[in-house]
Parts: structure tokens; sequence; C-alpha cells
């Protein structure tokens, strides 16, 4: 039966033959455009955070930005991803010497000594995540801005470079100085990306406040989830080096009962938060179960006085602010009695660093001194009204304005008890807040009072001091005008009024150090805009990098502004310090014809004696891991005190699923 063919069937057999034929006819008739493609099978979708290799980092504190030439910027996350995302030609070594990093330069030397120059031969692999390569343009956009923008990062190396000449198609630099510097190494770290920030408007301030668009490292920032308190750090698939181990490194924010209940079931196998005694006590009950390490922050707390405006500007006045503060208590504060943090007495080197050692003198500020605050106030001018308080001859009261940033309550509380402190003593004082990057930049801020959230968070992670007072503008609702922290009666009216800043001439030292340079414009500089209106802060608590070239970071923070060729108006240091009688010896030791410890003591005396800013302490954080997190992360340790502990993060490996 199998053999038998039906009627039909053969006939059926030929139309299908046919009809097969036919359409193969048409279809390569058709032109190649119009058939119709077969479509590929979809991609596998992109792993998200919650998939494939990750590792989950617990923090309390995203950061303001992550800008990390900013001081406003200055934080754990923001020291972590500038370290996993932007290239830096030289990186900190096991033993603290700089080390060329090969994945970004082949080379980096001084060719000349007249005029100083160093040649950079870029990676020609090197290139931002976009394709676009590393090149000459970043170092120039670095440049230009570090040597004109206000609320820098160790600024005094940048300008001492006159020219920045690119050659071989941007993938050389050669770096021109006006004299030999001997910290050059340490200069072009964290190149940002010029061709995405060059035109942007306030790109300096302002595009890096919730990532960096682009990366020159192993990870690429994805994502930045303020309300969820969640940032994204995934493997940046263009770096041309060793590719990161993990897909994604996840920073997390947490509370202190999730990070203490996140530790216990094993889903932070790695956290690094500032806490307060309680939760530190709570990490250490941990027992085997938490390795905990302290971890020195890049920077001290310190009260910053402007030098160059307002009633602070007579140093008589700083003086006799320094006699009525309680340092002890603002340090209690600030470290939440020690848990986070170690008190800071020298103006130059950080308690972390090598060298350090206390100068700060016996008596104010060191400790309150009533009778020096007296005398201070009295040359000044200022005498007591019967109801206590400070002012002038003709009844004006002495005021001072204090200021903080408004995303660190801890600096706000620092700055309550600040002003708390100034109101024992007879001075008026208010208490304003103000974004970071406007706070130390500005010579204005809003007259904004602290918010009751932010002060409650901050109450919550730190006792005030051993006998607290009521705080000055406790139950303020957001928006309300700021009360002046002063006693009833006082003859100033309650609440600032906004007023104009004006155009500060410079002072003596800086026309003198401008006239001197050889670099400066001889064309008259046109008049700033007029300042917005808003209040201008006399003493603000505020950071202060370190951990760069010592002599760099002295003339960056006390140093009078140079002039320098193609910037109009050079920006003042955070306090807006400038003698004439120590610029010589800053100069000196920039340019290595004093060694920093010969000029060291002079510097330090000259600083406690004038007072532009008052140390309080340096932060320090804890480093958590679990036996989990240290397999993954080898061991992870503090890390430089630049760079922080997730330096390594590209060698980390994800948790067992």
């Amino acid at each position: 039966m199998g053999g038998v063919r039906r009627a039909g069937d053969g006939s059926r057999w030929l139309l299908l033959a046919v009809v097969m034929a036919l359409l193969t006819g048409c279809s390569s008739a058709l032109p190649p455009e119009a058939i119709p493609a077969v479509p590929p099978p979809p991609p596998p979708p992109p792993a998200t955070p919650e998939q494939g290799k990750r590792l989950v980092v617990g923090v309390d504190h995203l950061g303001n930005g992550f800008n990390p030439h900013q001081i406003s910027d200055l934080s754990p996350v923001s020291t972590a991803v500038a370290a996993l995302v932007l290239p830096s030609v030289f990186r900190p070594g096991a033993n603290g010497e700089r080390v060329l990093d090969p994945t970004v330069a082949n080379s980096a030397k001084v060719v000349s000594t007249a005029p100083f120059t160093v040649s950079y031969e870029l990676s020609l692999a090197a290139s931002w995540s976009d394709n676009t390569p590393i090149a000459a343009e970043d170092f120039v956009y670095l440049w230009e801005r570090m040597r004109s923008e206000p609320g820098v990062v160790d600024a005094a190396g940048y300008r001492l470079i006159t020219d920045v000449r690119s050659r071989a198609g941007g993938k050389a630099v050669d770096v021109v100085f006006a004299q030999p510097y001997p910290g050059w190494q340490r200069l072009f770290s964290d190149l940002l990306p010029a061709h995405l920030l060059k035109d942007a408007p306030r790109s300096w301030a302002t595009a890096l406040a919730d990532g960096v668009p682009v990366s020159g490292g192993p990870f690429v920032v994805t994502a930045l989830d303020r309300d969820r308190g969640q940032l994204v750090l995934a493997r940046n698939d263009h770096y041309w080096a060793t590719p990161a181990a993990v897909d994604s490194l996840i920073m997390r924010r947490v509370d202190p009962n999730g990070l203490l209940d996140g530790v216990r079931a094993g889903d932070l196998p790695v956290a690094q938060v500032w806490p307060d005694q309680p939760t530190l006590a709570a990490l250490h009950q941990l027992g085997p179960a938490a390795r905990l390490q302290g971890v020195a922050q890049p920077y001290v707390v310190q009260l910053g006085m402007r030098t160059d405006r307002g009633v602070l500007a007579d140093q008589k006045v700083r003086r006799a602010v320094g006699a009525a503060l309680n340092r002890d208590a603002l340090i209690a504060i600030g470290t939440g009695n020690g848990a986070g943090g170690v008190r800071d007495d020298a103006q130059l080197l950080a308690p972390s660093e090598p060298g350090y050692r206390p100068t700060a003198p016996p008596g104010a500020p060191l400790h309150p001194d009533p009778a020096h605050l007296t005398q201070q106030l009295t040359a000044a001018g200022y005498q007591r009204t019967p109801k206590g308080r400070w002012a002038t001859p003709s009844g004006q009261p002495l005021r001072i304005v204090v200021g903080a940033p408004t995303d660190r309550p801890r600096f706000t509380e620092v700055a309550r008890e600040v002003a708390r402190q100034l109101d024992a003593a007879g001075i008026d004082a208010e208490l304003v807040t103000a974004p970071g990057d406007v706070l130390f930049t500005e010579p204005t801020v809003p007259p904004t009072p602290p918010s009751a959230s932010a002060s409650a968070s901050a109450s919550a992670s730190a006792s005030p001091s051993p006998s607290p007072s009521p705080s000055p503008n406790a139950g303020a609702s957001p928006g309300a005008t700021p009360t002046r922290v002063a006693k009833p009666g006082s003859a100033e009216p309650p609440g600032p009024t906004p007023v104009a800043a004006t155009p500060t001439p410079p002072s003596a030292g800086q026309a003198a150090s401008a006239g001197a340079s050889a670099n400066s414009s001889p064309s008259a500089s046109p008049p700033p805009p007029p300042a917005p209106a808003g209040v201008s802060v006399d003493l603000e608590v505020m950071p202060r990098a370190v951990g760069g070239d010592l002599t760099s970071t002295a003339v960056s923070n006390y140093g009078c502004p140079p002039g320098m060729a193609g910037v109009a108006q050079p920006a003042r240091n955070a306090t807006g310090f400038c003698s004439t009688g120590l610029q010589p010896t800053l100069d000196a030791t920039l340019l290595g014809a004093v060694g920093v410890e010969q000029a060291s003591g002079t510097i330090e005396s000259t600083l406690w004696q004038q007072l532009p800013a008052i140390p309080l302490f340096q932060p320090v954080t804890t480093l958590v891991t679990t036996q989990k997190g240290d397999r993954a992360t080898g061991g992870i340790g503090p890390g430089p005190l630049t760079r922080g502990p997730f330096e390594t993060a590209a060698t980390w490996l994800p948790l067992e699923q």
C-alpha cells in the first residue's frame, strides 16, 4: 500500500512545485531593500543592579556632589567615586610616594628647567567611556578651573603654571611653570571630562552634583537615586585595562538600625559609616562577626573666619572669638564624643599624617579665656552695655553671623553651639545655613535658618556638651526668618537684615603679590558684578583638605592669591586671609627654597596669632566588614588618606550566591 499512488497525487505535487518556483522567482526579482529581513533574536537584557555579580556597600550619606576638587564635595563616597571613575597621572604608592599610573600615562618627566617644563606622554588607549580620548584638553580644563575657581582643593601648584601645550593630537602634553615646582607629581590627579564640562553653564559648581557623566576608570556611575539612597557604579565596558571583576558596586544608604541588621544578616558585607557612640558600641558588640577599622578622612573640620571683610577682619575680634569658645564642647559634638573623629590642635598637618604634633599655644583659643576676650574687644573699640552685651560706643552691637552647610547636620550642630557660646559671652550671633558650594564660595548667602529635621538628626547622633543649652532656632519652621541668638533685651533687632555685599578692594598683600608677578595683566580689571542680596557670613564651620603636598596646602589655604595672566580676579582662599609678613615664607616653601619642616614653626605661630581659622577635629569613619566581605575584598583596609578603602574595588569579587 505504501507504494501505491492515488489519482491526483502527481498533479498536486506538480502544482506545488510550480507555485514555489514562481514565488522564488518573484522574490529574487525584488530589490534587496524590499526583501523583508528576518530579525535577529533580541539580545539578553542587561543585568540590573539587583542581578548579576554585584557587591553592596553600606554608607550613611551619599555625599553632596562628586567633584573631588571642591571642598564642599569632600566625603567618603565622593572619594570612592573619584578613585574608581576619574583618571590620574600619578597615584599614591604603598609608602606614600607618587607612582605613575601606566593605564593613563606612559611617562611624565621634567624635560626643561628654563622654563621649568614637565612633559606627559599619555596612553593611546586611555579614553573616556564615550570613546573620547583622555587628552590635553582635560589638562587645560583642570588647570584653568583650579587657578580661578573659589573653594578648590590645593590650587597653589596650578597657579604656578603659565601654559599647557598639546602635541601628538592631544596625546602628549607639555606643562610650563613660572618657577620650578618640586610638587608637580601631585598635579593632574582626578582629571575631569573637558569635552562635556567646558561649555556647560556653571559646570564646575553643578555639573557633577549628581554623578560623573563619563568614566576614565574601571567603573562608571550609572544611577543615583537620592530618595531611595542608592548609588550604582557599573563595570566600565569601555575600560582599556583590566576590567572590574563585579558587574556593579552598589552604595546603599543605611541608618544605624539598618546597618546592624544588614551586618548580622549578611546583606551588608562591607560598610563605611560615620558613627555616633551608641552605633559604634553596638558594632563592637557584634564581636568576630564584624571587623572594624578606623578610616581617617582627607580633611579636618575648622571654624573659618572671614578675614577680608566684616567684623572679623579685625584680628583682635578674631582672637576674642577664640577666647569665647569652648573647643572641647564643639569637638564633642562634631565627633560624637570621640566615636567619629580625633581633635586637631595644629594648623598644617592633620592628626593622621606623619609628623603631626599639637602646636596650639596654651590659653585661648585652646581653652576659653574671659579675661583675654575682654582685653581684645576693649582694644578693638567695643564696650559692655548695662545688659552685658558687647557694642560700639555708639551702641551698635557686635554681631557675628555663623554659617554651616545645609547637608551636614553635625556641622550645623557645631555652628549652633558656636552661636550659643558667643551669645553667652555677650556677642550677638545668628545662625544661617546654605549649600556648601554656595557657603564656601559666594560673598553672601540667602538668610536661611537650619531645618528642624537636620537639627534633630544631628542631635540624635551626638551629645552637644556636658551641659547643653536650648537651641537658638529650636522649633523654627522651614522658610522662616532665622532668629538671632541673643539674650532678650539686646539692642539688636531680632532676625537678620539682608544686605548687598560690596566688592572688597584687594588688600595690600594681594596688591603687592599681584604687582610683583611677571604674569600680572597690565590692564585694570573690570569691577566685579554686584553681589546678590543676602547675608555675609563671618564664621563658617567648614572642611579643610589635608593629605596633599604640605607646602601646596599651606599656600592654598593661607596664601595671598597671586597675579596670573588671563585671570582678572584670582579666587581668594577659604577665609580671605592674606599676610604680607607670612607670604614670603609660604612662597619659599612652595618653590622648595626653604624646607617645610624649617618653615612650619613660623607658619604655625603666625596662624595661631592671627587666627584665620580655629581647627577642631579630623573625622574618622568606621569601616565594617564581615567574613564574606573580607573574602570578597581580599581583606580591605583603610587605604591611602586621599584615596580611601575603595581604591582596590576593581579587584573585588562578587559574593557567593
